[in-house]
């Protein structure tokens, strides 16, 4: 894996005060967020790119309601958010669009990668033992609903931090087909 390091800067946002770095993977930038050099258990939030979501503020998802989530609670009790660049689970943009057309015509979110030839969720975690590994992390408490992300760093959690975000009438179906059919925790 070749993989560049940027150098770290700071970042203020409505939050609080970050430091942030960049890992690029060949195509992909992605960025550590965090508030202070990791101690021996790191509370760290891994958030796949969502700009709808995160930018948008769109209502379809609850990406930015959980990223913002993680950014609150990193910002009273430490830790970090790796932000990594898989967008639309991993489809990317372009077809995640494609993905939201086919749920305005009903289709959920699962059936709506399938018809456009994708698994229901194609990303990958392997950039986030490179960077647990760069920082030398071992334990974390992970904030997470995601069992893939729970599994991907299994021997090193100590610890899920759940994120509790209210529904509302645009994502109840989405987050009810990601609780029913992938797995979600609650």
């Amino acid at each position: 894996m070749d993989i560049k390091i940027s150098e770290i800067a700071n970042l203020p946002t409505k939050w609080g005060l970050f430091k942030i770095q960049s890992f690029k993977e060949d195509d992909k930038e992605h960025l550590c967020i965090f508030k202070d050099t990791p101690k021996d258990i790191l509370n760290l939030r891994i958030h796949s790119e969502c700009l709808t979501g995160d930018a948008l503020g769109s209502l379809k998802c609850d990406c930015g309601e959980q990223l913002e989530f993680s950014l609150k609670y990193i910002q009273e009790s430490g830790g970090m958010v790796m932000y990594l660049r898989q967008e639309g689970r991993g489809i990317g943009l372009f077809n995640k669009v494609n993905a939201y057309a086919l749920q305005d015509k009903g289709f959920n979110t699962i059936e709506a990668n399938h018809q456009l030839g994708f698994k229901a969720d194609e990303r990958t975690y392997d950039i986030v033992k490179f960077i647990l590994n760069f920082y030398k992390i071992s334990k974390v408490n992970l904030i997470t609903n995601n069992p893939q992300k729970l599994e991907c760093i299994k021997d090193s959690i100590v610890a899920r931090v759940p994120i509790l975000i209210e529904t509302n009438r645009f994502n109840e179906e989405y987050i009810h087909i990601k609780q029913t059919q992938m797995g979600h925790l609650k």
